[in-house]
């Protein structure tokens, strides 16, 4: 399974990405957020964030990269996990990666709109 994640919440970018960091970051021992990218034209908005966190099962860091956009009304969500896996050659996470995409889509539950 991929780690990546992709929904349409009914909050703006900005909004969607403040439920993120204070339920991924706030609270968490090894959770920080690296970089926020903003850039808007009237009332669109698109949002980059990347955030890292260390995984004790895993012995690794895992980055989480999310782009967030109302460029078609609705805020589209993407979320993409990567470095959660151990080995050079085997990307085996024991499910770091997803988890950490998970938390994008258990942040936002209550602002999803179903599609």
């Amino acid at each position: 399974m991929k780690d990546v994640r992709d929904f349409y919440v009914k909050i703006t970018p900005i909004n969607a990405l403040r439920v993120i960091e204070e339920s991924i970051v706030t609270g968490s021992i090894s959770g920080k957020v690296l970089d926020v990218y903003k850039r808007s034209v009237g009332s669109q908005e698109v949002v980059v964030c990347v955030i890292e966190k260390f995984y004790y099962r895993t012995s690794n860091r895992a980055s989480l990269t999310i782009t967030l956009d109302n460029l078609e009304g609705d805020t589209k969500v993407h979320a993409v996990a990567s470095g959660g896996g151990q080995g050079a050659f085997l990307r085996f996470d024991w499910g770091a990666g997803g988890n950490f995409v998970d938390s994008v889509r258990r942040a936002l539950e209550n602002h999803i709109v179903e599609q």
